[in-house]
């Protein structure tokens, strides 16, 4: 299994690209702000061939990106149907006032090919199987994917902006919502197996387990208690 990440643009949005082994197929994720040089770089470095795009919710820090890697290579993007709207119209889902002088220098829209994902679905792209956990919360299409235990790797949790090491996503910004986002981290993080590797949408990787008993949002769901709003992380 190969797994290249790195942080791009101005939010330090994690994407990472995702593939059997160096030479393959491989899917993209969360291609955001000024990924597409470092989506290049590391197909080269490794030789990918993209087949798609997948988003883990609509922010524009996960998909300003989306057209020009698209395009590039061809492949379709697949995002949730409630977050379709904003790679068209970033500003409404984040507010007027929010990020407006960083908005002149973006290219917004949809790529050629959309594809929409449900809950609950198994996605087969390039030798890999992707479940889908539709985890509303921090936006009301925000999803996780899921690959199964393999050979050389435990299973991977790929969270987007539900949970982060030490931390959740926002649910202060339009579409936010905090009693979804603790039914989102109760319904889909909570059965998941401790040796589960999170890849989150910001910061450094963890694991369920560490999430489970240090996560001050995750403990407080385990023990069926409410959270106070999350610290601002992210879009």
């Amino acid at each position: 299994m190969l797994i290249a990440g790195f942080p791009a643009g101005a939010w330090g949005t994690n994407c990472y690209l995702v593939a059997p082994a160096a030479g393959e197929e491989c899917v993209i994720i969360d291609p955001g702000h000024q990924a597409a040089d470092g989506v290049a770089e590391a197909i080269a470095k490794h030789r990918l061939k993209p087949v798609a795009v997948v988003l883990t919710h609509g922010h524009i820090d996960h998909v300003a990106s989306v057209v020009p890697v698209c395009g590039a290579h061809d492949v379709p993007a697949w995002i949730h149907p409630d977050d379709r709207y904003m790679m068209s119209d970033p500003e409404k889902a984040l507010g007027r006032s929010i990020g407006m002088p960083l908005m002149g220098e973006l290219t917004v829209g949809e790529p050629d090919d959309v594809k929409e994902l449900a809950d609950g679905a198994k996605l087969e792209l390039a030798g890999l199987e992707l479940s889908v956990a539709h985890a509303p919360g921090h936006t009301k299409g925000s999803v996780t994917f899921g690959m199964p235990e393999a050979a050389d790797i435990p299973p991977l949790l790929f969270s987007g902006d539900l949970l982060f090491a030490g931390s959740i996503g926002r649910t202060d910004l339009p579409g936010g919502d905090m009693a979804e986002m603790l039914d989102s981290l109760a319904r889909v993080c909570l059965p998941l197996e401790d040796s589960t590797v999170v890849l989150s949408g910001h910061g450094p990787q963890t694991t369920i387990g560490q999430e489970r008993a240090t996560n001050p949002y995750l403990r407080q769901v385990a023990a069926g208690q409410g959270a106070s709003p999350a610290p601002r992380r992210g879009m």
